[in-house]
């Protein structure tokens, strides 16, 4: 008995760990704490499993992970899937468009890698990567503005509405109007290209209107004096997220950077530009870099 009561104790010390983690990452966000730096998984860890799979989202958790990127589609019959493109064809053993496949059809398939051989994994359900996820680290739900009602019964269903992110381009009027009440739960924030004119002003914009806990800033080249300057301007008001999949969407400071350099690459992001959020396709090593510098437990 005494065996069975230690091991219930257990139990219930890891689940409210992971709890805790989910809290403290959405705490982090909401109180605009810059101690840190996040970290977004872009797709899950794709390079050691397929991308949008159940396995590459738990392997991102284990690495530790703030944010995990994922993509949706959805059936023919309504089932909301992970998948990045419109058709089955790249990232699985089928062909076709997904709004004209059964997910009848699609639970024959098998997920393919990045170098386009068949795995034994299969293709995920929203509702199964939310169960993963659930309590154990933030998914930013990539795509499923298209139909967030549907995606929403899904949180409530899994409990986790607290947990979610989600971005776009679209202007805070548009955001309130389709997400209202959701807001309450998921955390929204706005994508805003540095290279506009009125960049600027979209960001203020933003901030009086809705008061983001962070913007994805994305710009083409290091000419463009406007991210030195958020830096400062909107330090202690918003947090600042930049993308390092590739080069046109951090000033060349992406991830094949910070292999050349590192200090170049998500260094320049961090303490030149105030980036407090990366998405990346390389977690591991960013985190690697992050906990040298103790800026990421």
């Amino acid at each position: 008995m005494r065996n069975i009561v230690l091991f219930v104790c257990l139990l219930a010390a890891i689940v409210s760990s992971a709890q805790d983690r989910v809290s403290q990452i959405r705490k982090k966000l909401l109180n605009c704490d810059e101690k840190t730096v996040m970290v977004a998984s872009h797709r899950g860890d794709w390079r050691n499993f397929p991308e949008n799979s159940l396995e590459a989202i738990e392997s991102a958790i284990k690495m530790g992970v703030d944010i995990v990127e994922i993509d949706l589609q959805r059936t023919k019959d309504g089932e909301l899937i992970l998948m990045h493109d419109a058709t089955l064809d790249r990232t699985s053993t089928g062909t076709g468009m997904i709004a004209d496949t059964t997910f009848a059809y699609i639970k024959t398939l098998k997920l393919r890698n990045g170098c386009n051989i068949r795995t034994k994994h299969n293709v995920p359900t929203l509702r199964e990567a939310l169960k993963l996820a659930k309590g154990r680290v933030m998914l930013n739900l990539d795509k499923a503005d298209r139909y967030f009602e549907q995606v929403y019964e899904l949180m409530k269903e899994t409990g986790t509405t607290k947990q979610i992110v989600m971005k776009g381009i679209k202007s805070a009027d548009e955001v309130k109007t389709q997400y209202g009440e959701y807001l309450k739960d998921v955390i929204y924030m706005p994508i805003v290209n540095l290279d506009n004119g009125d960049a600027e002003n979209q960001i203020e914009q933003f901030i009086h209107d809705m008061h983001p806990v962070a913007f994805e800033l994305l710009y083409l080249e290091d000419k463009n004096t406007l991210p030195l300057r958020l830096k400062n301007s909107l330090k202690g008001r918003t947090l600042i997220w930049y993308n390092t999949l590739w080069d046109t969407m951090a000033g060349g400071h992406d991830d094949d950077a910070s292999l050349d350099n590192i200090d170049n690459g998500y260094g320049y992001l961090i303490d030149r530009l105030g980036a407090r959020i990366i998405q990346t396709d390389r977690p591991q090593f960013l985190l690697n870099y992050l906990r040298s510098r103790g800026l990421h437990n």
